[in-house]
């Protein structure tokens, strides 16, 4: 099996590197900017490519691992590949393919990724929709190579489950970031926080998050909050966030 990896970002980088790992060969990288593709090219013993008609036609794969925007714009630049061709985005419908090519499907590693983190591949929801059988059954053939977590899931759920991660993920970090600013701005250090945010999120392992919820909120402790709510008055986003997200948690229970 030949792979094409396009793009050299975050998602990129962590799915060349261990489909090259489990001893496939990804043959070409290419992205944006030229020096990115040719660092991950160079870990993986690819060949980097700055010009998308040099893309390898016979490959058997090539995935797509770009942002969501751009997707659409560089599969029209890539209508002549014959092999099968995939995207790895959790929000883009599969039909973005429909029209350029035969052999098409999505490859959507459920993971956050950041290229100084070493990830566990083995472990990683890998998300497959295919055009047909025997497309679905070559990114089965590629998915298990890399994960013990395959799971087969349409557009419209994939959109779903990615809505979730946001939520579980990326909201997540942003509140870690603003607690970060918070402590900062009053001489403390966001280490001291660590020890919580791991118990926190060790507790969903084994527990539906509504069941492990604390907090003044969930027990109405509302002089607490109020006194939460004034610290905040100089600083309104801030306040309106820690309003919003007691009240939900307050309707929740």
């Amino acid at each position: 099996m030949k792979v094409v990896v396009i793009g050299a970002g975050n998602v990129a980088t962590h799915l060349a590197t261990a489909i090259y790992a489990a001893n496939v060969q990804v043959t070409q990288v290419w992205s944006y900017h030229n020096e990115n593709a040719q660092v991950l090219a160079n870990q993986i013993n690819a060949i980097a490519i700055d010009d998308l008609s040099e893309i390898d036609l016979d490959a058997d794969i090539c995935l797509i691992a770009i942002k969501d925007d751009a997707i659409a714009e560089i599969a029209n630049h890539l209508k002549h590949f014959r092999g099968l061709i995939a995207h790895t985005s959790g929000a883009v419908n599969l039909n973005v393919f429909e029209s350029l090519f035969e052999n098409y499907g999505v490859f959507y590693p459920l993971q956050t990724f950041s290229k100084s983190k070493e990830v566990d591949f083995k472990v990683i929801p890998l998300c497959l929709e295919a055009n047909n059988k025997n497309s679905l059954n070559k990114l089965k053939e590629l998915a298990d190579k890399l994960s013990k977590n395959i799971v087969e899931i349409n557009s419209e759920k994939r959109k779903i489950l990615h809505l979730a991660a946001v939520f579980a993920c990326n909201f997540t970090n942003h509140l870690y970031a603003l607690a970060e600013e918070i402590l900062k701005a009053n001489q403390l250090e966001f280490d001291i926080l660590r020890p919580l945010i791991a118990e926190t999120a060790a507790k969903v392992q084994n527990a539906f998050p509504l069941d492990v919820q604390t907090g003044p909120a969930i027990r109405n402790d509302e002089l607490t909050l109020i006194k939460h709510q004034e610290l905040l008055l100089q600083q309104p986003q801030l306040l309106d966030i820690y309003k919003t997200l007691s009240d939900s948690i307050k309707k929740t229970k």
